[in-house]
């Protein structure tokens, strides 16, 4: 390949690397690229293509010097112009555009990055959860964080029974399909709860379930909404940073 080209790939718990696809094409990874390490990778690229090499053009190193500040790049999604599109993330590419946050501070870049893709970031109010089981664990100590920074926990009753056991006060919410219920759609309309989480089952669809239609009336009421708990770690730790925590006065 002549000219720049881009590799989608995904590491698995075990550190084992799978290719999805390569495309010998530029992508939006370059405009970032190039803003982070001043390096003009469109024009390198076009200059190699029309037959250039890289030492005519002087460059004699492949890394760009080590810079001071972090540059984070973040998706930037527009689910709520896209009627009946399942907001659920996986490999399939549904960002339509990206922002960029950069400062001296990681945290802060995270902040940065995370407020300029549009999303809105609360530092109290109300999570609601609903885990998969075979998230459960994962999800355990992160909503034990939002708790310590003194965020309340709502959570369909299986959740909050799990949440309950491990020690978190967690307010019940009735299901969507079992109860006939419509009190969570209605929490989240009414601007009642601050962040969404929800982890689905990967051997169950769930397109036509509570999950769906929770992740639905998120995105159409602008309530900012994970669906992956690695992105909510990445949450915790720029609110860790911005939030005074909650504690009791005879606490150590």
């Amino acid at each position: 390949i002549v000219g720049l080209y881009n590799i989608q790939f995904i590491a698995d718990n075990n550190d084992d690397v799978y290719v999805i696809e390569v495309n010998p094409r530029s992508s939006r990874t370059v405009p970032f690229l190039s803003k982070a390490t001043s390096v003009p990778m469109a024009h390198i690229a076009t200059q190699v293509i029309l037959g250039h090499s890289l030492k005519e053009q002087g460059i004699d190193k492949v890394y760009p010097e080590e810079k001071k500040r972090w540059y984070v790049k973040a998706p930037a999604f527009s689910f709520s112009k896209l009627k009946g599109m399942d907001t659920y993330l996986s490999p399939e590419m549904k960002s339509t555009g990206e922002a960029i946050g950069y400062d001296k501070s990681l945290t802060r870049a995270l902040y940065k990055a995370i407020q300029a893709s549009g999303m809105n970031v609360a530092n109290y109010g109300t999570v609601f959860v609903t885990i998969a089981d075979q998230d459960k664990p994962a999800a355990l100590p992160l909503i034990k964080r939002f708790y310590d920074l003194g965020f309340n926990i709502e959570a369909t009753e299986g959740t909050a029974k799990y949440l309950k056991n491990h020690g978190i006060r967690t307010k019940v919410r009735a299901k969507l399909t079992l109860d006939d219920s419509d009190e969570i759609l209605k929490a989240l309309r009414q601007g009642h709860i601050a962040y969404v989480i929800n982890t689905i089952d990967i051997n169950a669809g769930d397109s036509h379930s509570d999950g769906s239609e929770i992740r639905r009336a998120a995105v159409e009421n602008n309530v900012t909404m994970f669906t992956s708990l690695d992105t909510v770690k990445v949450l915790l730790d720029v609110l860790e940073e911005i939030t005074l925590g909650v504690s009791t006065i005879d606490e150590e």
